[in-house]
């Protein structure tokens, strides 16, 4: 049986450099709160404000380090309370999607684009998808068995030597099935 462990994605933003820089003040560096399951990946200390259309949300996490353009990632049903309809894409492809205002403590950022519903995906070590036979950008099928079991189908591989085994779902997924960061998956190919 091929397990992979579980890491439940809250909403949260990714911030470039120039975006950190006028939202925090020139030359502002994040801070650690924790590290993430991917090596060299953390959550800051720092979070920042959200407006879109019809809604808010304040205190949304910062993940590090700086990227090279903004993204806030959401739920579907953060979507709704925002008032946007963003689509599922993987992180960093964020053309032609929804924008929204980020406020933080020294200034704001209107994103012309930039929101999306991160697809569920498996992020593989070289090793393990050799090991496995998983090819990048393989879509999987995966076995969760939560109070409430569910198959999610059309899971995204992504495989880097930088990466350690880890499958990313949003919290309305991980809702639906009763699961929690932690727990364990079944890949089924």
């Amino acid at each position: 049986m091929k397990q992979v462990p579980i890491g439940v994605s809250a909403r949260h933003i990714h911030l470039c450099k120039d975006h950190i820089n006028l939202l925090f003040g020139a030359g502002y560096e994040l801070k650690v709160l924790k590290n993430l399951s991917q090596p060299g990946q953390y959550a800051a200390e720092e979070t920042v404000a959200v407006i879109g259309p019809k809604g808010r949300f304040d205190k949304v996490r910062i993940l590090g380090p700086a990227r090279g353009k903004s993204q806030l990632e959401v739920s579907r049903t953060d979507a709704f309370g925002l008032g946007l309809n963003p689509p599922v894409r993987e992180s960093g492809n964020i053309a032609d999607t929804p924008g929204i205002k980020v406020v933080g403590p020294a200034g704001e950022v209107d994103l012309a684009e930039g929101v999306i519903v991160a697809a569920r995906h498996i992020h593989f070590h070289t090793d393990d998808a050799a090991r496995w036979g998983i090819a990048d950008k393989q879509r999987l099928t995966v076995r969760v068995n939560g109070e409430r079991p569910l198959i999610f189908e059309d899971v995204v591989a992504r495989i880097s030597d930088q990466f350690a085994l880890d499958m990313h779902i949003d919290t309305d997924e991980a809702n639906a099935a009763g699961v929690k960061t932690g727990d364990h998956a079944e890949l089924i190919l």
